[in-house]
């Protein structure tokens, strides 16, 4: 079976450069289908992999979200990109304080891979899980979703500043090494470029993730609709995205995008402006995003690794301390990592948002 790379070179060649978001979506497709990327043994490590605390917070506030949603049975507790089943294993293991969340609730993952679908069976098996394809096939009913790097993954499409004016970035070949070029048509008026583009410098990019605005509006009508929230949780920029930002990582080192591509894990960061917006307009109140450490703090992850560091042997407590300052610290996840959410109107500010200023549903 001929390699991604070696596909899409003869791709090009029969059909002319083609868009940075046809490489990413077909690219990151075929890795995740060939792959189990997770952990030491992969290519990234993922923060329900770094600890349980990470997992433990969310299924607590699961549960939580649910009482303040009034506790309704059934609820459709949804996983977008479940990996190995980590944080939905820890979340629900957590959980178990609240029996009656653990009683109302039915498992949905959100997940395309066939080999993951294995791991998360393994890990999830006794929860019963349902899984689909898409969110679109997801039942009616209230709902509380997760979506813990997840929108990083969707294709961008990257647009360059020539003297032409914008153009659209592509991927051709210079012999038969794939490289970036620009479109030599111009940038349809209908395309959304970041406002603050406007007066950017010659060679400067835009990105823009059209499937991710999609896939935040399509969370947003749901919970608008059957009542719940959806919580998401990735890397980024706020309050847009300025640069490029494509990269690519393959056994936890990062390389040039195009070297590997369909072997190497592709993301781009999130532009949690857009999603707001999209939320937004879609009927959703939005909440946040704030920062993932101070969010995991107004959780209690300082109280929950101080526990668990009191109750390690001898020379454990330190990693846990380590994997604490990992999730929460500015120099690893706690700033570049951010959390958003999405609710029903009437839904009371959950648990980690109460002093952050909500955007509300549109008139």
């Amino acid at each position: 079976m001929p390699s991604f790379a070696q596909s899409f070179r003869r791709l090009i060649r029969a059909a002319g450069p083609q868009p940075v978001s046809r490489l990413m979506a077909e690219a990151v497709g075929r890795y995740y289908a060939d792959r189990d990327p997770f952990g030491a043994g992969g290519d990234f490590i993922t923060a329900p992999e770094v600890s349980q605390m990470f997992g433990e917070l969310l299924g607590l506030w699961a549960a939580d979200t649910w009482r303040r949603m009034g506790g309704p049975k059934p609820l459709r507790l949804v996983e977008l990109g479940p990996g190995g089943g980590v944080l939905m294993r820890d979340a629900l293991r957590a959980a178990r304080l609240v029996p009656d969340f653990l009683g109302a609730i039915e498992l949905h993952l959100v997940e395309t891979s066939p080999r993951l679908r294995a791991r998360q069976a393994e890990a999830l098996g006794a929860w019963a899980p349902v899984w689909h394809e898409q969110i679109g096939a997801l039942p009616p009913g209230p709902m509380i979703a997760v979506a813990n790097e997840f929108f990083d993954a969707l294709p961008i499409r990257q647009f360059v500043l020539t003297e032409a004016g914008w153009r659209e970035r592509l991927v051709g070949l210079e012999g038969d090494t794939l490289t970036f070029m620009a479109a030599r048509d111009a940038v349809p008026a209908s395309t959304a470029l970041p406002p603050a583009f406007a007066a950017a410098p010659l060679g400067s990019v835009a990105e823009i993730c059209p499937a991710g605005e999609t896939l935040a509006g399509e969370l947003a009508r749901r919970v608008a609709t059957f009542g719940g929230i959806a919580l998401i949780i990735d890397y980024g920029a706020t309050p847009g995205i300025f640069g490029d930002t494509l990269q690519a990582v393959r056994h936890h080192r990062g390389e040039s995008p195009l070297l590997h591509p369909g072997e190497a894990d592709l993301s781009a960061h999130v532009d949690f402006a857009a999603l707001a917006r999209a939320g937004r307009v879609a009927g959703a109140r939005v909440h946040g995003p704030l920062p993932q450490g101070e969010f995991l703090r107004r959780l209690g992850i300082d109280q929950r690794a101080a526990a668990l560091a009191r109750g390690a042997a001898a020379g454990e407590a330190e990693p846990i301390w380590r994997a604490h300052r990992r999730l929460t610290a500015a120099d690893g996840m706690g700033e570049l990592f951010k959390v958003l959410a999405l609710g029903h109107p009437a839904l009371p500010v959950p648990a980690g948002f109460e002093t952050v200023p909500a955007e509300g549903a549109p008139p």
